[in-house]
């Protein structure tokens, strides 16, 4: 290994340890004394909630871990957004499943709560996967109830996508372990079974003092909505436990009898081990994230076998497009190339910057690709489009159109990995959140932004430097550099993976190493879809 090698290692596995001390403390919850009054009541963290429902050596991909970090620091924080929450297996079956976290606030719904459970219900309904509900919340953190309850993405949305579900037979499992309050009540209700743990789980749309408040009636939670009662008298619930261990089992044995999946749409083959070690990505992306290298190094360790056929190699070489397969399952490819490359002309071509002809040939690809139901995988290491009289007068943006409508338009699955850079259109041409990756993940190198912190912050510095000559004010050389220090501090921190995950424009921030399995799960989850509509661009200039 030589030494820049050895340094961008060193530099990886610092960020991975930060990134795991961080996990630990988000795993916490509400804390340690949050989770000591959940002992006391006899019930389990949310966290020991899904270990105990998830079979026995299966994998857990968390969603959102980091929802809400470093926000709603006034309110206390929400670690987690108040919810755990993922796709794991249970008796066998890839599922979704969504637990509240009743040591923070309560289980309360913070406005990134919502966001999240809508997240998990669109992963359940882009991939056809059964969900399981944990519930245990006191309803909407009223606090901030006009940031949560009546807009199209907020609250309800929920309730909605429950009776959509239903209607695309997705099943639906609610074990109600604690509070299930007002709106939310709705939700094991519209779910197709209703489990509850008596003692603990109660379920009505007014708690005991709302009700004496309303219309003037004194009565316990437990004779209002406790297990007993909606499954002896309302018949709301299906099922009553005395514990939490004896729900959990029962959800196991409605998972065992689920009706089988019918066969994937997309080709597979016996799994190969990449020729090339994993373990080497920690030392392959450069510490300094305007050097170049090469994004065949880091495709050679995800990719079975090591082996990845080239879609016009020889054309467009700032994107690599090409075919391999990912613990069996065939994907195309669409990778920014990193290092610094000559066009057909001969003419030097920057890394990580997306000209007309690699547009041109990427788009060509995805539509390859749709024409094959071949599932797509997106590697972004970009830096935006080539700018300059040169590129526009060659129609950069036609042919930036021509890659942005062929991603928006697949009907294929799509996964997406950002691995460094992710500025500006370059983010939405190569699949970032807004053209609906199936999962979409970050290592901890990855900075998603309109462009770099050191030319938005001399843009931002310009104007205000200008804005202040407009009014016959001068600012002398020191001053102006602390001025571009903090506007550069200030956007910077706008651009780590971790403000990015926080507001789920990514699903998690992973280790490199992880990424040939994070993709193979997603691949696995989108192939109980089926149903794949008719491909079609629309209009596209050529």
């Amino acid at each position: 290994m030589n030494i820049d090698f050895n340094k961008n290692e060193d530099v990886m596995k610092m960020a991975l340890s930060q990134l795991r001390k961080r996990l630990d403390k988000i795993a916490l919850g509400g804390g340690k004394k949050s989770i000591e009054r959940q002992r006391e009541k006899n019930k389990l963290t949310p966290r020991e909630r899904i270990a105990y429902l998830l079979d026995e050596g299966s994998s857990f991909i968390e969603i959102g871990a980091f929802a809400g970090y470093e926000m709603y620091e006034e309110q206390g924080g929400c670690p987690a957004g108040g919810t755990v929450a993922g796709v794991g297996y249970v008796s066998g079956r890839q599922c979704v499943i969504v637990a509240n976290d009743q040591t923070v606030k309560a289980g309360a719904w913070f406005p990134i709560t919502g966001k999240k459970n809508l997240r998990m219900q669109e992963i359940a309904m882009e991939n056809r996967l059964p969900v399981i509900y944990l519930v245990d919340s006191a309803g909407v953190f009223l606090p901030m109830q006009d940031e949560i309850f009546p807009d199209k993405e907020h609250f309800g949305r929920i309730f909605r996508n429950n009776a959509r579900m239903s209607a695309m037979g997705i099943s639906q499992i609610a074990a109600v372990m604690g509070a299930c309050v007002a709106g939310g009540a709705y939700l094991p209700i519209m779910s197709d079974e209703t489990l509850m743990v008596e003692g603990n789980g109660s379920i009505f749309l007014a708690g005991p003092y709302l009700v004496k408040a309303a219309v003037g009636e004194d009565i316990d939670t437990e004779t209002l909505g406790g297990a007993v009662t909606h499954t002896e008298l309302s018949g709301i619930a299906d099922y009553k436990f005395r514990t939490e261990q004896e729900c959990l089992d029962q959800v196991k044995k409605i998972m065992s009898k689920l009706g089988a999946q019918p066969p994937a749409i997309f080709d597979r083959i016996k799994p190969a081990a990449p020729q090339k070690s994993p373990e080497e990505l920690h030392g392959i992306l450069p510490e300094d994230p305007s050097k170049s290298y090469d994004m065949l190094d880091i495709i050679h360790r995800i990719v079975d076998d090591s082996a990845f056929e080239q879609f016009k190699e020889a054309y467009g070489k700032t994107i690599l497009c090409g075919y391999a397969r990912i613990e069996g399952w065939a994907v195309g490819i669409v990778a920014n190339q990193r290092k610094i490359v000559r066009n057909k002309k001969g003419e030097m071509q920057m890394g990580g910057v997306i000209y007309n002809d690699s547009a041109d040939k990427a788009a060509r690809f995805i539509m390859n690709c749709n024409q094959k139901k071949i599932p797509l995988v997106f590697l972004q290491d970009v830096t935006g489009f080539m700018v300059g009289s040169r590129s526009e007068h060659a129609g950069i943006i036609k042919d930036g159109a021509k890659l942005v409508n062929a991603v928006a338009n697949s009907i294929v699955p799509k996964i997406t990995i950002i691995i460094g850079n992710s500025y500006g259109a370059g983010n939405y041409a190569m699949c970032g959140k807004a053209y609906d990756p199936r999962f979409i993940y970050a290592w901890p190198t990855a900075r998603i932004a309109v462009m770099g912190g050191e030319q938005a912050a001399k843009t931002l510095l310009q104007i205000q430097v200008s804005a202040l000559k407009s009014k016959g004010q001068e600012i002398d050389p020191a001053e102006e550099k602390k001025l571009l220090d903090e506007i550069k501090g200030r956007y910077e921190k706008q651009t780590t993976p971790y403000y990015a995950a926080a507001r789920l424009w990514v699903d998690a921030i992973i280790d490199p190493t992880d990424t040939r399995k994070m993709i193979a799960e997603g691949l696995q989850a989108a192939a109980h879809n089926t149903e794949l509509p008719v491909f079609n661009t629309g209009v596209i200039q050529v």
